[in-house]
């Protein structure tokens, strides 16, 4: 997972920072995943990974959001560039959208970077909508980043599926 993270980074937020920054910054996520992993017994998050060849090229970390009660929040979306346009990741949301349906459906959202045309399709795609919220976040470059929330409301039964709210 690391991997894909780091790789991901590279190529997704080039352009938004120094490149002596996205390295550094790419390295920190390539080495985060073993201690996440090693708790994850210990919540209700979600870490779900799909692999192609036995090889992992996208993985999902989700889990109740700190922000909404009842809700659901994708923490972590990232795919490998060689996997981009595959519909591999597609297929991982999917699958996630469905783990994090409940009984009577459930609200999920998720946080990305306004600088980031390719995610926010990809979110738009999944059928999330921009719910309106904005932010500010810091990412150790000094500056602070815009966001922008998308969210979908995943509707009960089987195989969940995604759906404007």
């Amino acid at each position: 997972m690391g991997e894909v993270h780091a790789a991901a980074w590279r190529v997704a937020y080039r352009g938004l920072f120094s490149a002596e920054h996205l390295e550094a910054m790419a390295r920190l996520r390539q080495d985060k995943w073993g201690p996440l992993i090693a708790r994850l017994g210990e919540a209700d998050d979600v870490l779900l990974v799909a692999r192609v060849d036995a090889r992992p090229r996208a993985f999902c970390y989700a889990g109740p959001s700190p922000a909404r009660p009842g809700a659901a929040e994708i923490f972590a979306f990232y795919s490998h560039p060689e996997a981009w346009g595959s519909g591999v990741a597609g297929a991982l949301m999917d699958a996630v959208l469905a783990r994090l349906s409940g009984p009577g459906g459930r609200h999920v959202h998720v946080w990305t970077l306004r600088d980031t045309p390719q995610s926010r399709r990809f979110y738009a795609k999944c059928g999330f909508r921009p719910s309106g919220a904005h932010g500010r976040r810091a990412m150790g470059d000094g500056r602070h980043h815009e966001q922008v929330e998308y969210e979908c409301f995943v509707p009960p039964g089987p195989g969940g599926g995604s759906s404007e709210e």
